[in-house]
């Protein structure tokens, strides 16, 4: 029993790094006028900000796994904290845009490393039979930061000084850390080989597939999420003091969308849960195009779609480290790089009808494709899994006689 315990709160250390990491991605798009103001840029140059941390963590997923390898994993999890504290503390300190825009990238070189080695740790913490609710209880801090960390942080951002929001990011660090220090046990390295050996889960086609397969499938959530400020005011008619009511709407969906995905996880085989995630987020989004027009229908379907859209996550995860067995943190971590692509693609193909003219229901729409994307690959990687089984067996049988 006091084992358990023991697990559980070293659980809940890796929830807390996740509420720090979900907050510090997302609290910059709050208070991006803000920080364009202080900083004395256009709302444009600002934006650069989000790209910088985004390719941060494109960088650092894979790159610090691998280097990290060969120390324990709980001491690389402290490491990676405290260089995700200290950065974040520089980020409320910025006083030019060349300092803030390289704080945001150092910033975010660990947080796929945290999570991908994370997820994997958290595995390894959890009972027989409970490995998706492990996982999930880590994405339990990344949607929490959604519910209370972000909306508290753009309200002080805009209320006092944007910085505030980064110095709270760099409190919950230190916190962190601590929890890490006191609550996570002595594992081994977080490596199961050498470097060159982890360097060969590159050469795994199915790995690559579904790290396209994270990328389109929750760039269909991503090209929603982008533009959900205007949905809400152009579209519904809302005034702009409801949106972050609509976004602490859309993060209690999430928070409950991640552990339907365990649960989902638990049920089906993980790709099996992502196909049918990727399904229902095609479902959920084209009605979302339709029903945007009804100022009531449209807020509570905004908890609906971010309940769906995150059913995916813990699934996904599950999926690319089956995909990459033998060096599993570095493909976990690649899983980091692949959803942060998926922010940045979501973003940018669902911006392309609006520069058109097609209105801010259409990201909705090219949100339902990249998704209904994700659900092609999803039967693909079933269908190539059931081929190679088959395979295997016809060799075993002509083998055997």
């Amino acid at each position: 029993m006091k084992n358990e315990n023991y697990n559980k709160k070293a659980l809940i250390a890796l929830a807390m790094g996740g509420f720090g990491i979900g907050m510090t991605e997302f609290v910059i798009m709050g208070i991006l006028p803000d920080v364009a103001k202080a900083l004395q840029i256009t709302i444009p140059q600002a934006g650069h900000f989000i790209s910088a941390y985004a390719l941060g963590v494109v960088v650092g997923a894979p790159t610090l796994t691998l280097l990290s390898g060969k120390w324990p994993a709980h001491k690389v999890l402290l490491f990676l904290m405290g260089w995700f504290t200290v950065f974040n503390a520089l980020s409320a300190f910025a006083t030019s845009y060349e300092m803030l825009l390289v704080s945001r990238f150092l910033s975010g070189l660990p947080h796929g490393a945290f999570f991908g080695i994370g997820a994997v740790v958290a595995t390894k913490l959890a009972k027989e039979g409970k490995t998706a609710q492990a996982i999930a209880t880590m994405f339990t801090g990344l949607t929490v930061a959604n519910v209370i960390g972000v909306p508290i942080g753009t309200y002080l951002g805009h209320q006092y000084n944007w910085g505030l929001s980064f110095i709270i990011v760099g409190v919950i660090g230190v916190l962190t850390m601590l929890s890490i220090y006191f609550w996570m046990p002595k594992l081994s390295p977080s490596s199961t080989g050498k470097f060159k050996k982890d360097l060969k889960v590159f050469k795994k086609l199915e790995l690559w597939v579904m790290v396209l397969l994270t990328t389109v499938g929750t760039g269909g959530f991503f090209a929603w999420y982008s533009y959900i400020a205007p949905l809400i005011t152009k579209v519904s008619g809302h005034p702009e003091t409801i949106v972050s009511y609509a976004m602490v709407l859309a993060g209690l969906g999430m928070v409950f969308g991640n552990f339907l995905g365990a649960k989902m996880a638990e049920i089906f085989s993980p790709i099996k849960a992502v196909m049918i995630s990727l399904s229902l987020m095609v479902t959920v989004l084209l009605i979302n195009s339709v029903l945007a027009v009804n100022p009531t229908l449209i807020l509570v379907w905004t908890f609906v779609v971010g309940f769906i859209s995150f059913s995916v996550s813990t699934p996904i995860q599950m999926a690319i480290i089956k995909a990459s067995k033998g060096s599993e943190m570095v493909g976990s971590s690649m899983n980091h790089s692949a959803f942060n692509m998926g922010n940045a693609s979501g973003a940018y193909f669902a911006g392309l009808p609006i520069a058109l003219g097609y209105g801010f229901t259409s990201p909705s729409i090219v949100g339902a494709a990249m998704a209904g994307t994700g659900v092609f690959i999803a039967i693909m990687i079933i269908l190539f899994r059931k081929n190679k089984k088959a395979k295997v067996s016809r060799e075993m049988a002509v083998n055997t006689q």
